[in-house]
């Protein structure tokens, strides 16, 4: 279990406390609306009304002792940077934070957040993703360039081996799992590369984004 502090409580701040205290972490929220923080308040561990931008108040809250906090805090750039600073100051290790552009992005950086973050348009890649091919069933993003994707294996895969197919070479990816049909769905780990797939199997592939988008086009 980790321990996070979700400062403002609008919808995405309000969605990731929720989502990371249903996933078993202790989350403090954090709001200066007392009406934001009475929503959430019996979805999370603590919920708490006060004004980030003051540092006594994170003091007062222990915020050093907490593993990573999120600033999702909204368009006003000097807020959300003074928030920033506070954490950082405070000694929070780590720090992710919303920005609304990459001028908010640079300012946030340089002050010291660990991670800033674009959920508007890191939500609009992902639906582009699903929606550009009905075989890509899943994405998962590991980072700005990888990415893991569930992929029903096209015609051309269809009785060959992992080793056959060179998949690693021809197509820039690793495939780390099989889902087989023949078996209920059930997942094979690390496949060894004499693996036949079947009409109706699934790879799970790692790479960069760049070549996990092309595997779509494999007729």
């Amino acid at each position: 279990m980790k321990t996070f502090v979700v400062i403002g409580l609008g919808r995405f701040g309000t969605a990731v406390a929720r989502e990371l205290s249903a996933l078993g972490h202790e989350v403090l929220a954090v709001d200066a609306d007392g009406e934001a923080v009475e929503k959430v308040a019996d979805k999370v561990t603590h919920a708490v009304c006060g004004d980030a931008r003051d540092a006594a108040v994170l003091k007062a809250l222990g915020v050093r002792n907490y593993d990573c906090g999120i600033v999702a805090v909204g368009g006003d750039v000097g807020n959300s940077a003074l928030i920033t600073l506070n954490l950082k100051e405070q000694g929070m290790k780590e720090v992710v934070c919303k920005a609304q552009s990459h001028v908010h992005q640079r300012v946030l950086e340089k002050i010291g957040a660990d991670r800033v973050i674009f959920p508007e348009h890191e939500m609009g890649v992902k639906l582009a993703q699903g929606l550009s091919s009905s075989n890509v069933l899943n994405f998962i993003e590991v980072s700005e360039d990888f990415g893991i994707v569930e992929l029903e294996i096209p015609k051309s895969w269809q009785g060959k081996t992992v080793r056959d197919l060179d998949i690693r070479n021809r197509y820039h990816v690793n495939v780390i799992a099989i889902r087989k049909a023949s078996e209920g769905g059930q997942i094979h780990v690390a496949p060894i590369v004499d693996y036949s797939l079947e009409n109706g199997d699934r790879v799970v592939a790692l790479g960069r984004n760049e070549d996990t988008n092309l595997l779509h086009e494999v007729k």
